[in-house]
């Protein structure tokens, strides 16, 4: 049984046409994913594709013999899909839902569910989420999920243009004044890197795999401990994954294999450290669910590797040290603290209020406009906000 608040937690994530174009031209990725699905799609079964954006998988298993195909998108993409389809001659055996994977309940099993809703790493936003309701609520009983798990991978990097990037600016004086307060934010973000073997300075350790044949909980904790076998400076950690998407069909963002969308995720330290032979970076990497998104944390201690080890850095950093959160902002979302709606909160509640009373947007707008003149000058004006809430949250 799938909990209603896995139905609300999935985000919305809107990508443009460029944006696809991008994904479809990895040509690496798309390998992948269509030696997967001849692999398991079969003809006369049943498909779901998750995410499907604009339809590339979903046709792919079209053409693979699936008699019906159910593809899912939260995106307007998706009628940039059904147009794509009815060109290509699928229109009639795709059926399309423009909703979140969570909002749908579809009237038959599916025997292959296809996703790739991953970010940089597999820990992006809902995307467990969805898949673990899914695989509940949708999968037949011998299924097949594609992917079927993802490795994390970590090591210890140097990427002095990107570390550069992040601290510089708030490293030096700028005009005489000094801005390292700001230093302290940007070095507790991770980013997207794209990194090359070279960049690699110790061993490489797994830190975790998530089966999504399984995974029920979408937390994350790992560690690992990496040996250094040449003298290096190191700045931060690379994180990445390897994926099985199915049986004998692998790809990886690794550094030492063909670039892929995904890129590699750069944990950026503190400082620079200068690594020896014998030393051990020892890491421990983890992610919660916060909200909507991931919020990461990551522990680093360096150790020089003789007999008697010596402790050279010990770095905890978080994701939260590196929010920009006032005091009036975390007064907000205090426990005890007691809201007042401003106006735009009042304004909200009143379309809100005049929706459920089963008004149309037109005189929605228009109610809004006589009740708050000075705000909009016309009706028209109010309607683009009503949109706007309509889009978010109508049924």
């Amino acid at each position: 049984m799938i909990s209603g608040a896995w139905r609300q937690a999935e985000i919305r994530v809107v990508y443009g046409i460029p944006e696809y174009g991008e994904m479809i031209s990895d040509g690496v990725r798309m390998d992948a994913y269509a030696r997967a699905l001849r692999k398991v799609v079969k003809p006369g079964c049943v498909v779901l594709d998750i995410g499907t954006g604009t339809g590339v998988a979903a046709m792919l298993a079209c053409q693979l013999g699936a008699r019906r195909v159910y593809a899912i998108e939260p995106n307007d993409a998706i009628f940039v899909a059904q147009e794509i389809a009815a060109a290509n001659g699928y229109g009639a055996t795709i059926q399309f839902f423009q909703a979140l994977s969570t909002e749908v309940t579809l009237p038959e099993p599916a025997d292959v569910i296809v996703s790739d809703m991953r970010g940089i790493l597999p820990f992006y936003r809902n995307h467990l989420v969805a898949i673990a309701d899914a695989r509940a609520r949708h999968l037949a009983r011998d299924g097949v999920m594609i992917p079927q798990s993802d490795t994390l991978w970590v090591a210890a990097v140097n990427a002095p243009q990107l570390y550069d990037s992040l601290t510089s600016p708030w490293s030096g004086k700028t005009f005489g004044l000094d801005m390292s307060a700001a230093r302290r934010l940007a070095i507790n973000s991770f980013c997207r890197l794209k990194a090359d073997a070279a960049d690699i300075v110790s061993a490489a350790q797994s830190v975790g795999t998530i089966d999504y044949r399984a995974v029920e909980s979408f937390g994350f904790s790992g560690a690992a401990d990496l040996p250094v076998a040449e003298a290096a400076t190191a700045n931060g950690l690379c994180v990445w994954f390897d994926s099985t998407l199915a049986e004998g069909v692998e790809m990886s963002n690794a550094p030492d294999r063909p670039r892929l969308i995904y890129g590699s995720a750069f944990f950026p330290w503190l400082e620079p450290v200068h690594l020896e032979p014998g030393d051990v970076v020892r890491v421990a990497l983890r992610a919660d669910l916060v909200g909507g998104d991931y919020e990461w944390q990551w522990h680093t201690r360096v150790s020089a590797g003789d007999r008697r080890p010596q402790l050279k850095a010990d770095m905890r950093q978080s994701e939260f040290q590196g929010r920009l959160l006032s005091p009036v902002t975390l007064g907000k979302h205090s426990a005890s603290h007691t809201p007042r709606l401003g106006e735009d909160g009042q304004i909200d509640q009143l379309i809100l209020r005049l929706m459920e009373d089963g008004l149309a947007l037109g005189n929605i707008a228009r109610a809004v406009t006589q009740r708050y003149p000075d705000r909009f000058a016309r009706w028209q004006d109010a309607l683009t906000r009503v949109g706007d809430l309509s889009v978010r949250y109508s049924r």
